[in-house]
């Protein structure tokens, strides 16, 4: 169990605009990562150290993002302004987390502008639609070599994730305590004034730690 993303949603400006803000204040660009057709949205990813990587991701006007869980999260994120929508965990083996949470993962797809599939499957988006500090769960099928996080430079890391929420509610929703995920990454845990979830993400830059 480790960190795999963390997830900022477009806000009303579009995905383009959104994630060129961002790059702007971490001094690099996102590049485009395509469209996930099962869930109705479309990314841009940056590479970062320790097999991590940041998301801005954007609902499109599809069916599918009405129907899947993960639109309907991205829907709502962005009608709030867009922002930090979540963070997610990747597993080895899935089937434990199904047995867990009572239900099957999803199959999750993603076409790249470069024709490569990603393939993986993920559960738990519910439990963050209802309680953003929750992560969600990822379990790759696509080769390492295919995660996003392939190719980065090293020169961009998550040095610190801070979150509205409780640790213990989290740990419960994990199945184990939740330093395991997050043992490389410092988190700064405040209790939540209003709705729980990630509240910024300092990232390592070669310029210095940028606070988003």
């Amino acid at each position: 169990m480790r960190l795999d993303h963390i997830s900022f949603a477009a806000g009303p400006d579009g995905l383009a605009a959104t994630a060129q803000r961002v790059g702007e204040l971490l001094g690099t660009e996102f590049a485009d990562g395509g469209i996930h057709p099962r869930f109705g949205t479309r990314n841009r990813t940056l590479a970062l150290a320790d097999n991590t990587y940041l998301e801005v991701v954007e609902v499109l006007d599809h069916p599918a993002s009405d129907k899947a869980p993960f639109g309907q999260a991205v829907r709502a994120r962005s009608a709030l302004g867009g922002g930090w929508m979540g963070w997610v965990v990747a597993v080895d083996d899935i089937a434990p987390v199904e047995q867990r949470l009572g239900r099957q993962a999803v199959d999750g797809n993603r076409h790249r502008p470069d024709g490569q599939q990603l393939h993986w499957k993920q559960i738990g988006v519910n439990g963050l639609i209802a309680d953003p500090q929750l992560p969600f769960f990822v379990q790759w099928v696509s080769e390492s070599t295919d995660h996003p996080s392939a190719g980065g430079t090293g020169d961009y890391s998550l040095a610190c994730l801070e979150i509205a929420g409780d640790p213990q509610r989290v740990s419960e929703w994990l199945g184990e305590t939740v330093e395991a995920p997050l043992e490389d990454v410092k988190v700064e845990w405040v209790a939540p004034h209003g709705t729980p979830g990630i509240i910024a993400a300092k990232i390592q830059t070669p310029h210095g730690i940028v606070r988003i």
